[in-house]
């Protein structure tokens, strides 16, 4: 697996070298868009809208939009600087909790952890803590330039560390339009929905859900392969000054000599 972060992670004393692995995998199907003309792909470039030019990467600065149109500049240095001095440090389990006691709506995104070289009793010792405690363990963390509230867990004969919301990114359920205060149920309506519910509860088994849109779209995209292939155009210059047409000029006529030509004008040259 990938390695996507490396550090430790430390409980009291005991300090535990890990390195990270995402958990999960997007599977959705990704679609490329074609001029419908001539099936050449569509690209996008990065233009400035108050000079009308495109710009590259190093003429691009990072800044906050403070109010509208209002911005502050922040440089790159002092932005790396603040990166390093929090990647620097550990991941420190704060607390200790029950799983229970947090709503799924604050998980984001899970990823395993792996013993580093010399941390496989450490971490042998905080999975049997963590197990017979019933606890997990609540850290933060810095990934990809962001600070993260993180959970350490165990699945299956591993642990796990999955981020979590801070308190502020998600969004006040009183702000939610159009939820039903207090309406009156049926009794008769509330036994037969009880009743659905009864007929249909089971174990939970992942492997009996499956994707059936992207599987469709999978067996309609290997239908037309056999039957409706399209190969893309061969990408031309798009010539927008007088020295980007004198260089596709200079190449169309490059690419339209014929070497006999060349040859044979080598020779005459000899010759005189």
């Amino acid at each position: 697996m990938h390695t996507v972060w490396k550090g430790s992670i430390s409980f009291g004393l005991v300090n535990i070298p890990v390195k990270l692995h995402a958990a999960t995998e997007n599977k959705d199907i990704k679609l490329r868009q074609l001029h419908k003309e001539c099936h050449t792909p569509i690209s996008y470039k990065k233009v400035c809208e108050g000079c009308n030019q495109e710009v590259t990467d190093e003429n691009i600065v990072k800044a906050y939009e403070y109010a509208k149109n209002k911005f502050v500049v922040l440089d790159e240095e002092e932005i790396e600087n603040l990166r390093k001095e929090n990647e620097n440090k550990a991941v420190e389990i704060i607390d200790f909790v029950k799983l229970g006691e947090i709503d799924p709506i604050y998980f984001e995104r899970t990823y395993f952890l792996s013993p580093d070289t010399t941390g496989s009793k450490a971490y042998a010792l905080l999975r049997q803590t963590l197990e017979e405690s019933g606890k997990i363990g609540v850290a933060k963390i810095i990934i990809r330039s962001k600070e993260q509230l993180a959970i350490v867990r165990v699945y299956q004969n591993a642990l796990v560390m999955e981020t979590i919301h801070f308190p502020d990114e998600v969004r006040n359920v009183q702000d939610v339009p159009n939820i039903p205060s207090e309406p009156t149920i049926v009794q008769k309506e509330l036994d037969a929905a009880l009743m659905l519910v009864d007929q249909l509860t089971t174990v939970f088994n992942p492997e009996k859900y499956t994707d059936e849109y992207r599987n469709a779209l999978m067996e309609l995209i290997e239908e037309k392969k056999a039957t409706n292939s399209v190969s893309a155009s061969e990408k031309r210059p798009l010539p927008d000054n007088v020295t980007d047409l004198m260089s596709a000029l200079q190449a169309s006529l490059d690419k339209t000599k014929k070497p006999a030509t060349r040859k044979r004008a080598t020779k005459t040259k000899k010759n005189a």
